[in-house]
């Protein structure tokens, strides 16, 4: 995946750990004013939803750093809230804080194990660790939960980690149930198309990369290189000479581009 199409799936992984309400913007001098805190259990909340709003609009501008000083102030009011936690998770897995973003993935699970939201990140991050087997355990129990919502999202995740696995057939299926769920997300056509030139199936595979590289603002390096063997593979020598000097004049500093142009076609 690139890193664009990567950002798709991160960002729609993000997204679950995000308060319905979240701020857009955090405020421009880094904190939230606070004034008389009491011990009244609403102000209490009131305090840590605020915290956790900031925490997450950071976290989306890329400010870890920042993020995870907001989310610790959320916790230090309510130490059992399992958003918080989650996206305590989150923050530590962009640090490389490995250790403790399991502990507080876990800990999160431990008081909401129902949480769809939390059971796929959590996969997420097991399968960025190359935990499969347990990224693919936790992906099935979030499936199965009454009235989740994220299906295709995490089918998408599932099949990802199905193909960095090596395990096509499985990523074929998750991929194609993903889409059929959400047919408009690029991300899920390019990995299904990618799925499918694995497993020798081309046309199937043209039909999906085509839908991403019609669209230009959605196409990239990697779309247009997997369209370009994809029509080598179909004997489509012109086809895959046009999408290749698409790919060398609109990313001609892309690893793609370089391996167009040394013909390394099976790389």
């Amino acid at each position: 995946m690139t890193r664009r199409l990567l950002a798709l799936l991160a960002a729609a992984a993000c997204a679950a750990s995000l308060l319905a309400g979240c701020v857009s913007e955090p405020p421009a001098n880094g904190s939230a004013r606070e004034t008389r805190p009491s011990n009244d259990p609403a102000d209490v909340e009131r305090r840590a939803k605020v915290r956790l709003e900031l925490a997450s609009a950071y976290f989306a501008r890329g400010q870890s750093e920042t993020a995870l000083d907001e989310v610790k102030q959320a916790l230090a009011a309510r130490p059992d809230m399992p958003e918080a936690l989650g996206l305590r998770g989150l923050i530590y897995a962009a640090l490389g804080e490995t250790r403790l973003a399991d502990d507080s993935f876990q800990r999160a699970l431990s008081l909401a194990p129902r949480d769809g939201d939390l059971r796929h990140n959590y996969g997420w991050f097991l399968c960025q660790q190359g935990r499969y087997g347990d990224a693919d355990r936790e992906f099935e129990t979030t499936l199965a939960l009454p009235q989740y919502r994220g299906s295709a999202r995490t089918l998408l995740a599932k099949g990802v980690c199905d193909a960095r696995e090596g395990r096509w057939a499985d990523a074929e299926a998750a991929l194609y149930r993903s889409f059929q769920l959400e047919p408009a997300n690029p991300a899920t056509s390019y990995n299904l198309a990618d799925a499918l030139y694995h497993r020798g199936s081309f046309e199937r595979a043209r039909f999906y990369v085509q839908r991403v590289n019609a669209v230009s603002e959605q196409s990239s390096a990697a779309t247009l290189w997997l369209a370009a063997r994809i029509e080598r593979r179909l004997g489509n020598q012109a086809g895959a000479y046009e999408f290749g000097r698409q790919l060398r004049d609109r990313f001609p500093q892309s690893p793609e581009a370089a391996q167009f142009e040394q013909g390394r076609f099976d790389d």
